[in-house]
């Protein structure tokens, strides 16, 4: 019997959640994060839900598109698809408003949604061949 590492749990915690927990989690980091810069502006609480979206959004991103890969390669591909994504929400956030707080939320919040659908489409992609 193998043991897993606590990474490879977190990830199938993370990307099997069926009761969306974790992108609901995801969400509500953009709301701590949209609420930090506007009324508390603390470092601290900043830098937190950021790692915290940044490890749920990249799980999902890595479970959809490389599922086959190691763990750690699957995170950094799914780490690099993310800041792909965050880059093209808030280029085309900026093309169309000012990028401001309450902008910049609205385009971490496309990506999440962006990146929790996809780890959804691509479950039931897989149950479907199965």
């Amino acid at each position: 019997m193998k043991n897993k590492s606590r990474f490879e749990r977190l990830e199938e915690v993370v990307a099997l959640d069926r009761r969306f927990s974790s992108t609901i989690i995801s969400y509500l980091t953009v709301l701590a994060i949209f609420f930090n810069l506007k009324l508390v502006v603390s470092p601290f609480i900043g830098v937190a839900a950021s790692i915290i979206f940044f490890l749920v959004n990249a799980t999902f991103l890595g479970r959809a598109f490389f599922e086959d890969e190691p763990l750690f390669l699957k995170f950094m591909l799914g780490s690099l698809l993310l800041i792909v994504l965050l880059c093209l929400a808030a280029w085309l956030v900026m093309i169309a408003y000012n990028l401001d707080v309450l902008r910049s939320a609205i385009a971490l919040g496309i990506v999440a949604t962006v990146c929790s659908f996809l780890d959804k489409m691509q479950k039931k992609k897989k149950l479907g061949m199965k």
